[in-house]
């Protein structure tokens, strides 16, 4: 059987409101993930207690939390035995905060709504604030993983869509890298928007996770890029009877600036693996940032990657490693790397 070469350069995807709606659960990665698939490490008993906590905030969705978030915000709050109405999982990278918020989405029966961040602020661009309220609204859980307050407008967004899902009676989960109160530091003015950062701190208890990057635990360093010849070798080695997608990536990186990032999930769509030539160091935030969101769009759907050029730990700059996006990146060097290490392996579980 051939190899089938794709261009994610020649994609130009196009997706509908009603299927961002749709798509809104977990990724393939995470599609059969429970609380018991989840493995804690036993040297760190905050992810145990992490369980224990999701586990009754699971049981707690459906019922009365003690009043709307008005009553919460200014009528005293929420009494010691009840349950707020959010809950919120800070933590590294690498610890399984992503597996345990999709574990949670699953034990919840009823509709409910499952993306990243970056995806609920895409929905609201695609369907208006006041249609993404009413969708969102008909929801027992929405869960948001990666929050993140990037500029001042995600976070005025944000506060008020959260208030509205709250008063509507709608539970909310999260994950993140920064606690509620520190969202935004580093990267805008946050302290001019205290405020809209406060409301949506107050809405949720806060599990702590802590715990080393579980994709370096106990594996290889990541490996070394290819030369362009043993690209081409690995290719025909491992992925035989697949769909590839292989572009210079100089070129996809141009690309990505005219494809909308909630189009990303639909620009992946029917390919089993990865090639990149001549992988190297990305120069500007604006085109950083783009990437970060394929990244983990790739990671989502366990894309193997095979690369040519400059290793992943090398495809930001030391600035921006350092910076107040540094999160992110770091973030997406750890996906990326773990995806480079399938593709060395010839792993292809993508569905």
């Amino acid at each position: 059987m051939s190899i089938q070469i794709e261009h994610l350069t020649e994609r130009r995807p196009q997706v509908s409101a009603d299927e961002l709606l749709s798509a809104f659960r977990p990724s393939e990665r995470f599609g059969e993930v429970s609380f018991d698939t989840y493995r804690p490490d036993p040297q760190q008993p905050s992810q145990e207690a992490a369980v224990r906590e999701l586990r009754k905030f699971a049981d707690s969705v459906g019922r009365s939390t003690g009043g709307g978030f008005f009553t919460k915000l200014f009528g005293g709050g929420p009494r010691r035995d009840e349950v707020r109405t959010g809950i919120y999982l800070d933590g590294g990278f690498g610890v399984g905060k992503t597996h345990l918020l999709a574990s949670l989405w699953h034990a919840v029966p009823g509709p409910k709504a499952f993306g990243t961040f970056v995806e609920y602020t895409n929905l609201v661009g695609a369907l208006t604030f006041r249609k993404a309220v009413d969708a969102l609204s008909t929801y027992t859980l929405v869960c948001i993983d990666e929050f993140e307050l990037d500029d001042p407008g995600d976070t005025v967004l944000m506060s008020r869509l959260m208030r509205e899902l709250a008063d509507a009676g709608v539970r909310i989960a999260a994950t993140s890298n920064t606690l509620p109160g520190s969202l935004g530091e580093g990267r805008f003015a946050a302290q001019d928007f205290q405020r809209e950062i406060q409301v949506l701190a107050d809405q949720f208890e806060v599990l702590r996770i802590d715990g080393e990057d579980f994709r370096h635990r106990g594996l290889p360093q990541a490996p070394a890029p290819l030369s362009d010849g043993e690209l081409d070798r690995a290719v025909e080695e491992h992925f035989t009877g697949r769909v590839v997608a292989a572009d210079r990536f100089a070129d996809l990186v141009e690309h990505l600036a005219g494809v909308h990032p909630s189009r990303y999930r639909k620009l992946l769509e029917g390919i089993d693996a990865v090639v990149w030539r001549d992988v190297h160091t990305i120069e500007q935030q604006a085109v950083a940032l783009r990437f970060v969101v394929l990244a983990d769009r790739l990671y989502d759907r366990n894309l193997p990657i095979i690369a040519s050029g400059r290793p992943f730990d090398e495809v930001f700059t030391a600035e921006m490693m350092a910076g107040g996006y540094q999160k992110k990146y770091f973030r997406a060097v750890s996906r990326l790397t773990a995806l480079a290490r399938e593709g060395i392996r010839g792993d292809v579980t993508a569905v």
